[in-house]
């Protein structure tokens, strides 16, 4: 069983910064791959962005520029530091590591207003 406990939403005006936290389990280096998802209302679920165990990163076209994904590999965890946030990135972000399976977070709700 792969447990993912993410932190660091909350509520923030247009332009403000937040820094979401996921911790892992397992050694990080078990995981092909980990990064964030998000779900909008009515929308589909997203990539955010990722990170390869080899430090290959990917980032959604929408948030390039604007968002930074890194780990901490002696504490398993990964960052995905936000800045610049704009009210279409609200959503709800989930943390997902994968290794042959999809693992997921519960979520975290970030909310950007006007």
């Amino acid at each position: 069983q792969v447990y993912l406990a993410e932190s660091g939403g909350g509520l923030v005006q247009a332009g403000g910064s937040l820094r979401l936290s996921c911790a892992t389990s397992r050694y990080i280096f078990t995981f092909n791959t980990i990064g964030w998802y998000r779900r909008a209302p009515g929308k589909q679920r997203e990539l955010v962005a990722r990170i390869t165990t080899g430090g290959t990163t990917n980032y959604a076209d929408s948030v390039k520029g604007r968002f930074t994904i890194d780990r901490d590999n002696a504490n398993n965890t990964v960052y995905l530091q936000m800045n610049n946030l704009k009210p279409e990135d609200t959503a709800v972000y989930y943390c997902n590591a994968y290794n042959s399976f999809y693992n997921w977070g519960q979520g975290t709700q970030v909310t950007v207003s006007t």
